[in-house]
């Protein structure tokens, strides 16, 4: 059986430095990716195909009339029941030995099926220019530095962080000290929680968060959008088994654009 790992990231630490951001830039060698100033203290407004974590600043009212400034490192959540990975038509989206949820450059094809059925809004796709000179797209996210990780490391995010706001290690140790924090955290923060949601069975990158997750623009419970189960565990296996695996990439295309479009009527949600 696989050991699953996980980053807890823990909201009440974070102090909004934005080092985590810098240091996935760098280690990623992702490029620059300027954006208007709109007044706000946040550089980005979510993650990007070139930007894939983000640190959102909230404002936030208290309950006895104060105000503070709520801090969350966003990246991909890494989801036990992926969406992208069931969409995938090239199996391009796949879990890792890690249980994350990485891209085969190699295999993807900028379908972009996975960036419409993300729950959480975070996949993104890219332009790039092979070396003649052509244009294509391909899916860009968070790889929880897998690099990193098959060479004993930590994420590069985690190993910057300062407040020990994230931590990365072995699933059941990190939920367990997620609890631990949260027990000594009600006092100041009633409305704390952990956020790990079960509609994707669980995610790899998981929060203490202070107030509910709406507050901090995440969805209350995500799920694996309808469209996305039909293709994967009925619609797919039933046109390669009848039409061949060529044949089944043409139409599978037609299929899965048919069910995606209808997403919007199935209450899923795109927001971060």
């Amino acid at each position: 059986m696989t050991t699953k790992y996980s980053k807890l990231v823990d909201v009440t630490r974070c102090d909004g430095c934005r080092a985590c951001m810098v240091m996935c830039k760098n280690w990623n060698d992702l490029p620059v990716e300027p954006e208007e100033f709109k007044g706000s203290y946040q550089s980005h407004d979510k993650c990007g195909a070139n930007t894939w974590n983000v640190l959102t600043f909230t404002e936030h009212e208290t309950e006895n009339g104060g105000f503070e400034w709520l801090f969350r490192h966003s990246a991909c959540m890494h989801c036990t029941d992926a969406a992208c990975v069931k969409v995938c038509p090239e199996d391009a989206m796949h879990y890792t030995e890690f249980g994350t949820v990485n891209t085969n450059y190699d295999k993807c094809v900028g379908c972009g099926y996975c960036v419409q059925n993300c729950p959480f809004g975070i996949v993104q796709l890219t332009t790039l220019v092979d070396e003649k000179g052509k244009e294509y797209e391909q899916a860009q996210k968070c790889t929880m530095c897998v690099d990193r990780l098959q060479e004993g490391m930590k994420p590069a995010c985690v190993e910057v962080c300062h407040m020990d706001a994230l931590v990365y290690g072995d699933k059941a140790d990190m939920v367990a000290l997620a609890e631990e924090r949260l027990a000594k955290v009600k006092d100041r923060y009633p409305n704390a929680n952990i956020y790990n949601p079960i509609g994707v069975d669980g995610t790899q990158t998981f929060y203490l968060l202070a107030d509910k997750p709406s507050v901090y623009g995440l969805p209350e419970n995500p799920k694996v959008p309808t469209s996305a189960t039909v293709w994967k565990d009925y619609a797919q296996p039933l046109g390669k088994a009848m039409l061949g695996v060529t044949t089944m990439a043409v139409i599978g295309g037609f299929i899965s654009n048919k069910l995606f479009n209808k997403q919007g009527e199935e209450g899923g949600n795109h927001d971060e």
